[in-house]
C-alpha cells in the first residue's frame, strides 16, 4: 500500500515518521484481501490506530472474558445474581446524570435496524425512520467481504456518495428530507476479527468495527451535524463498559477530537447487565446515549447463564411473550433507571415481514406489531425497532399518537420498585411442544445455513431472524434436553429423541432449498449443541471458522 507516513495533524497533531510507522506495524498483518476502493478505509493510517486501539486494550478484554466464565461457574452451583453491594452508592445516589441527548439523537422513535450491505444502507437511510442501526453484529454474517465492504459502504453513505446501480435498478439517496441519524453497532466484546493480526494475535472485532468507522468517519460526521454513534451489545457487567469508555477517549484524544463526542447506546441484551444498568450509564456517562431492551438476546442470556437450573427452565419460544414476569420486570427497570438519569430508553424489535400472498395473515401481523409498540409507548420507552421499512409507518403512528414529544424523558416511573426476585421469576405459563421444538430446530437450522453462506439474517415464516433469535431455539432445546422434560404429549426429550427431529427437519429443508444449500453442515453443528451437553458460549464463535477459511487462503495484504 502506497499511503502517507504521516498522520495528517491525527494521533494528537504529532507526526509519525518512517521509523516510528515502521515500529508500530511490526507484527501486524492483514490477512484478507484488499482492493482499491477498501484501501480508502483500511489505510496505513488506520491500521496504525486500529494496532494502538489493539494493544492498549486487548488484555483487559480477556480479563473481563475470563470474569465471565468465573461468574457462570458460581451459577452452575446455584448461586443466583443480584445487585451488586460494592456499587449500592452509584445506585442510590440522585445526583450524578447521563450525557443530554446528542444532535440528531433527541428525538428517535423509530429506529430500522439490519446489516451493511449497499443495497441495505441505501434503502434504510431511504425509510421513513430517525435512526439507522448499521449492524456490523447479529444481523451480519462476518466475513472478511461483509466486514470491509460494510465499512466502505457506510464510509460512502455518510459523505453521500453510496448511490449504485443493480442490474437495470437505480437505488440512489432520497434528497427531499433530512436522512435518518447513523448509528454503528460493533461487534462483541467476546468475538475475535481473525483476518488482522497484532503481535501474533486476532484483533477484537469490537476494536475492529468500532476503530475503523470511528477513524474514518468521526470527523465528517461532526462536520454534517450529527456525531460517532454505536450501539454496544452483549456486556454483561459495568466493568465492560468501563473498557468501551476508555477505548472512546484514547479514540477522542487520538484524533484531537473533544471527549464526549462519541456516544454509545448499551443493549442490556444479558441477565448480569440488567442488575448493572445504572452502574452500565456511570461508566459511560458523558457518552452515554441510554439502554436498548435487546429482548430475543435477553431471553437468550437467561436460558444461557441459568442452564444448569431446573428453575429456570422455560415454555415454549412462542409462551415467552414482554408480559411475563422477568420480562416486564427487565423492561420496567430499564426506563426507570434511563429516565433517572437523563437518557433514552429504547423498545425492542418488530421482526415482522409483510406477508403479500395473504391479506388476512398479513393484517393480523401488522397488529401484532402496533399491540408491541403500544405497550412499549405507554410503558414509557422513547423508541423502538423495526426491521422492514414497511413496519415504519405502523410504528410510527402508534409513537406520534401517544408520544407527541420529541421523548419521554419526563416520565419517571416512580411507580416502579423491582428486586431482584422479580427480574429472576420464572412463573412463565405455558408447555413445551413437539410443535416448539420443531420451530426451534427449523430456525436454528436455517439461520445457521444462512450464516454459512455469509448471509447474517433470514427470513422465516415472515419473520426476520437473526443470530439472537437462533441462539434462542438452541438454549431452549439444550435446556430442554439437560433437565429431560416432558412435553405436552408426555414425550420426555432426551439426547435420541432431540438428534431424531434434528435431523428430520434437516433432511426436509435441505429438499425444499434445492442444490447449494449447507442444512447437512448447520446440523451437523448444531447437533453438538442441542443434547444437554456440549454448550458453546455462542453459536456465531462456533461457526466463524467455516466462514472465515477460504481467504485464509489469500496472501497477506502488504503493510
Amino acid at each position: 500500500m502506497s499511503h502517507s507516513h504521516t498522520t495528517s495533524g491525527r494521533d494528537m497533531g504529532r507526526k509519525v515518521g518512517p521509523a516510528h510507522t515502521d515500529q508500530v506495524l511490526r507484527d501486524v498483518n492483514i490477512l484478507g484481501p484488499l482492493n482499491n476502493d477498501t484501501k480508502k478505509i483500511l489505510n496505513k493510517d488506520a491500521i496504525i490506530f486500529l494496532a494502538t486501539l489493539q494493544r492498549a486494550f486487548n488484555d483487559t478484554r480477556k480479563a473481563l472474558l475470563q470474569r465471565r466464565m468465573i461468574r457462570q461457574q458460581e451459577l452452575d452451583k446455584g448461586n443466583l445474581l443480584d445487585f451488586l453491594p460494592e456499587t449500592k452508592h452509584i445506585r442510590e445516589n440522585d445526583a450524578w446524570k447521563g450525557a443530554p441527548p446528542a444532535p440528531g439523537l433527541v428525538d428517535r422513535r423509530i429506529e430500522i435496524t439490519g446489516p451493511t450491505d449497499r443495497k441495505m444502507v441505501v434503502n434504510a437511510l431511504n425509510s421513513d425512520v430517525w435512526t439507522y442501526m448499521a449492524d456490523f453484529e447479529d444481523s451480519n454474517a462476518p466475513t472478511w467481504d461483509n466486514m470491509v465492504n460494510g465499512q466502505l459502504n457506510l464510509h460512502d453513505a455518510i459523505r453521500k456518495q453510496v448511490d449504485f446501480k443493480q442490474g437495470e435498478k437505480a437505488y440512489k439517496l432520497r434528497t427531499d428530507r433530512t436522512l435518518p441519524t447513523l448509528i454503528c453497532r460493533a461487534r462483541g466484546w467476546h468475538l475475535e476479527e481473525k483476518h488482522m493480526t497484532v503481535d501474533g494475535e486476532p484483533i477484537s472485532a469490537s476494536l475492529f468495527d468500532f476503530g475503523l468507522y470511528f477513524f474514518n468517519n468521526a470527523e465528517e460526521l461532526v462536520k454534517r451535524g450529527t456525531g460517532p454513534y454505536f450501539y454496544l451489545p452483549k456486556m454483561e457487567s459495568h466493568l465492560e463498559a468501563r473498557l468501551w469508555n476508555d477505548v472512546f477517549n484514547l479514540a477522542q484524544d487520538y484524533i484531537g477530537m473533544r471527549r464526549g463526542t462519541i456516544r454509545g447506546t448499551v443493549l442490556i441484551e444479558t441477565i448480569p447487565a440488567a442488575f448493572e444498568m445504572d452502574e452500565i450509564i456511570y461508566e459511560l456517562r458523558d457518552h452515554s446515549a441510554g439502554l436498548n431492551c435487546g429482548r430475543w438476546d435477553y431471553i437468550f442470556s437467561v436460558i444461557k447463564r441459568f442452564r444448569q437450573n431446573p428453575n429456570f427452565v422455560l415454555p415454549d419460544r412462542s409462551a415467552v411473550t414482554m408480559t411475563v414476569p422477568f420480562m416486564d420486570a427487565y423492561v420496567k427497570l430499564l426506563i426507570k433507571t434511563c429516565h433517572r438519569r437523563g437518557v433514552h430508553a429504547m423498545g425492542g424489535m418488530a421482526a415482522q415481514i409483510p406477508i403479500k400472498d395473504n391479506q388476512q395473515a398479513n393484517d393480523a401481523a401488522m397488529d401484532n406489531v402496533r399491540a408491541d409498540k403500544l405497550r412499549e409507548v405507554r410503558a414509557g420507552h422513547d423508541g423502538t425497532w423495526v426491521a422492514h421499512p414497511a413496519l415504519a409507518s405502523i410504528a410510527a403512528d402508534v409513537f406520534n399518537t401517544h408520544m407527541p414529544t420529541p421523548n419521554q424523558l419526563h416520565v419517571r416511573r416512580e411507580d416502579v420498585h423491582i428486586t431482584a426476585n422479580d427480574l429472576l421469576n420464572m412463573n412463565v405459563p405455558g408447555k413445551i411442544t413437539e410443535d416448539g421444538i420443531r420451530k426451534n430446530l427449523n430456525i436454528g437450522l436455517g439461520y445457521m445455513e444462512g450464516w454459512l453462506r455469509g448471509i447474517g439474517c433470514v427470513p422465516i415464516n415472515y419473520l426476520m431472524e437473526d443470530a439472537a433469535t437462533a441462539e434462542v431455539s438452541r438454549s431452549q432445546l439444550w435446556q430442554w434436553c439437560r433437565h429431560g422434560v416432558p412435553t405436552e404429549g408426555g414425550k420426555k426429550l432426551d439426547r435420541g429423541y432431540a438428534l431424531k427431529l434434528l435431523h428430520e427437519q434437516a433432511d426436509e429443508l435441505e429438499k425444499k432449498a434445492g442444490k447449494g444449500n449447507k442444512y447437512q453442515l448447520a446440523a451437523k453443528y448444531f447437533e453438538t449443541q442441542v443434547t444437554g451437553e456440549e454448550y458453546a458460549e455462542f453459536l456465531t464463535s462456533l461457526l466463524y471458522n467455516e466462514i472465515t477459511s477460504a481467504s485464509e487462503k489469500t496472501p497477506a495484504a502488504k503493510l
